[in-house]
């Protein structure tokens, strides 16, 4: 492999940039030299199984490519090409000499707007957790489709990991490696007619490859993916609930599952629903993507010369791949009452509880009607979008999109009023059919509570105000026939009391019978 000391002195040299101090950032394939207000980012020379950067032309191109993928979706970060050349005894920085190593010159983001930083500091809230699944769900409809076979493709990974995990077995243990491939393995051919429709209908894009929160970032508020994967085209082409699932696992790993399942929703609904049947695949996914975040902790422990110094975490890495595999089995909760009682706010506590990460996909009517006229949720609609006729079409899509869910093997929590007795009875119809355990919720508080909290509304999906409240109240009766929680207190209370009726305990697994 070529030597690559001479660069890296010349680029951590505060006197190569006018005396600015640099911070130099490693990978298991690149470094990064922060300075001031850009980064400069070369490739290593390494040759992996999967990824080849030996020489100087590979690691250009790759740069290149790079650049080309991420410029679109990151304008604001990538800028150009530059080479570091030999000028005399010494090395410049895009000099006219002969190139000697290629750098990617980018613009400098504040670390604490990468997203890991956000999350690290609590910041990850429900807000930009859904704004992480619009965003992605229009990168994901941005990026070009592929001719691919999902089997195929997936095949693929999986019997590479094998042989690279082959050699990490002292690490990462046998029998934990062995127990992955066979369950992945048997998933696999369990789903393979499914991947291989979604790979014929336009489910397999040119994706980023390597979707996690290191490589998003804040820009003005909203986060853009970055460092997509360049190193191969077959890596980079995947399907896109793959894609997704990387970030998906990456925030269930760091105990943010509820952010993980806010932004699994808000991807699925701008989707439109056509994401939906794919869940039965997620489990694969992100088992995969676990697997593949161990197997690089390890090599790039060895490319610092640390051999060993990710070995835990790496194995962690690996069961929560194994108990991703673990069969589970779906539930409908359904989260009923008046306008105003909380039903969001306990289905949005609920839902990361129930199943297996990032636990049940929350639908709720209010988001659903916005995205069935094409409005922003916060957007009002006229009265005459609430008719009764529009009424009904807003249930017919909630409950077909869970029916949907269901047969993909993955639960589901609805949120609606479910205030006609029809409606309730269309929910537990649904379970029967579906073959699944059914439980509905029904939320109560004094009129003038729940007067005061829609009246306290702001920039929310919901249009209902007080004058919909009384009507509601005085037409319609209390739902008999499903368990009732005083939501008149707090709402760790309200979700204590949701917890319980669903058998749940605090971490989210089924209480003893």
């Amino acid at each position: 492999m070529q030597d690559q000391s001479e660069t890296v002195r010349f680029l951590a040299d505060p006197a190569t940039h006018g005396g600015v101090p640099v911070e130099v950032v490693e990978t298991h394939g690149a470094l990064v030299f922060l300075v001031g207000d850009a980064a400069y980012k070369i490739k290593r020379a390494v040759r992996y199984d999967y990824m080849d950067l030996s020489t100087l032309d590979r690691r250009h191109a790759m740069l290149a490519r790079e650049l080309e993928l991420n410029r679109p979706a990151a304008p604001r970060i990538y800028r150009d090409l530059l080479a570091v050349t030999r000028e005399g005894g010494g090395l410049a920085l895009g000099g006219p000499g002969e190139p000697v190593e290629w750098v990617l010159r980018m613009w400098r983001f504040p670390a604490a707007d990468e997203l890991l930083a956000v999350a690290e500091r609590g910041a990850l809230d429900d807000r930009l957790a859904a704004r992480l699944g619009h965003r992605l769900q229009a990168y994901h409809r941005a990026v070009p489709r592929r001719e691919a076979d999902g089997v195929r493709l997936i095949a693929d990974i999986l019997d590479e990991l094998a042989r690279v995990f082959a050699d990490m077995a002292g690490t990462l243990g046998a029998d934990r490696i062995a127990r992955l491939d066979g369950a992945a393995r048997a998933a696999l051919l369990r789903i393979a007619p499914l991947l291989s429709a979604r790979g014929a209908s336009g489910h397999v894009r040119r994706g980023h490859g390597d979707l996690h929160l290191r490589n998003l970032v804040l820009i003005d508020g909203e986060p853009v993916p970055f460092d997509a994967l360049e190193f191969d085209e077959t890596l980079g082409t995947c399907d896109v609930l793959y894609d997704f699932a990387f970030l998906l696992m990456d925030l269930d790993h760091r105990g943010l599952r509820r952010a993980a399942n806010v932004a699994l929703a808000a991807w699925l609904l701008d989707a439109g629903g056509a994401e939906d049947a794919g869940l039965a695949a997620l489990p694969l996914f992100l088992a995969v993507r676990a697997a593949i975040r161990a197997m690089v902790l390890v090599q790039t422990d060895a490319a610092r010369g640390t051999p060993g110094a990710s070995a835990t975490e790496a194995r962690r890495f690996l069961d929560e791949a194994c108990a991703a595999l673990a069969p589970s089995v779906p539930r409908l909760v359904a989260v009923g009452g008046v306008s105003g009682t909380g039903k969001t706010a306990l289905a949005a506590a609920l839902a990361p509880l129930v199943g297996p990460p990032p636990g049940a996909i929350h639908l709720r009517s209010d988001l659903e009607r916005k995205a069935m006229w094409g409005v922003e949720a916060s957007r009002r609609l006229p009265e005459a979008d609430y008719a009764a006729a529009r009424r009904a079409d807003v249930y017919r899509r909630l409950l077909g999109r869970a029916g949907t869910i269901l047969a993909a093997g993955w639960p589901v929590v609805l949120d609606a009023t479910f205030l006609d007795p029809a409606e309730r009875r269309a929910a537990v119809d649904l379970a029967a059919r579906a073959g699944v355990g059914f439980r509905g919720l029904w939320l109560t508080a004094p009129a003038e509570v729940l007067v005061a909290r829609v009246s306290a509304r702001r920039g929310d999906a919901s249009d209902a105000d007080a004058a919909v409240v009384r009507a509601q109240l005085a037409q319609h009766p209390e739902a008999a026939d499903w368990s009732h929680i005083d939501a008149n207190r707090p709402l760790g209370d309200v979700v204590a009391a949701g917890s319980a009726a669903l058998g749940l305990d605090c971490g989210g697994q089924r209480a003893p019978a």
